[in-house]
């Protein structure tokens, strides 16, 4: 196994994970996906964690699947199934149902699932020269470690189905008028800025930001009906942290409330 294939750096309430495969512009093989969700599982598992950095050392994010890692012995198909199974599929389901926030800070290209991964993550800062690639159609493949799914719902069917068709990059100024990432900044200001919004959400009430993304996830497939009984039972859970408490404590002492971000 390679080493170091995911570094994390521990700050004050967060961790900033980065893909340590430069020379494959951080390219997913085996060993990172093992490495990533092993980082994930860490970040989890610390009570002082509070939210997520993900992005890639060099000159890019991730450009996806490393095809050698998945090439079959001559007159043999790969199994491409199995590799979602195992790898891409339980990374985003991950991804999505850490209890924190996740910043994707995207610092270069985000090709095929390296630009899924990006979108599985709840805030997508980009570099301007930060490009986004469906690049299936080029391999005669499917979007996928959520791809089908999030397009759609990012930027409409129109141009989901453009963008997965015809594999055209699009440029991060572009990816923030349609609304697929929160923002695109200049290249120079990209990890100040993922690091200022790790800062504020290290200081909020954590377990309440995990109900909301539990929330908006929900909301992707319930009705109207649905969705309001699920939002009384998150509101219960969340009254009862301690953060609610505090919050309200603040209020009427005039005073920043202190969250200790635990339910």
């Amino acid at each position: 196994m390679e080493t170091d294939l995911v570094l994390t750096d521990i700050r004050d309430g967060y961790r900033v994970l980065t893909l340590n495969r430069p020379d494959r512009l951080n390219a997913f093989n085996a060993d990172l996906h093992a490495a990533l969700i092993a980082a994930l599982h860490a970040a989890e598992a610390d009570t002082s964690c509070r939210v997520l950095i993900l992005t890639g050392a060099g000159r890019g994010f991730c450009a996806g699947q490393d095809l050698a890692d998945v090439a079959a012995s001559p007159g043999e198909a790969p199994d491409l199934s199995g590799t979602l199974a195992r790898h891409y599929n339980p990374l985003v389901r991950k991804l999505r149902a850490l209890p924190m926030p996740v910043i994707a800070a995207v610092n270069g290209v985000a090709a095929g699932a390296g630009a899924n991964i990006a979108f599985a993550c709840d805030i997508v800062l980009a570099a301007k020269s930060a490009k986004f690639i469906q690049a299936f159609a080029k391999l005669g493949l499917v979007p996928d470690s959520g791809g089908s799914w999030f397009l759609p719902r990012l930027v409409g069917a129109a141009r989901a189905r453009g963008l997965a068709l015809l594999a055209e990059p699009v440029a991060a100024e572009q990816a923030e008028a349609w609304g697929m990432i929160w923002r695109a900044v200049d290249d120079a200001a990209l990890l100040a800025e993922a690091h200022r919004l790790a800062a504020h959400f290290a200081t909020q009430p954590t377990a309440g930001l995990a109900l909301i993304k539990q929330a908006l996830d929900a909301s992707e497939s319930n009705s109207l009906d649905q969705q309001l009984d699920l939002e009384c039972e998150l509101q219960g859970q969340a009254g009862r942290t301690a953060d609610y408490g505090e919050a309200v404590a603040a209020f009427f002492d005039k005073r920043p409330p202190r969250f200790i971000g635990r339910p």
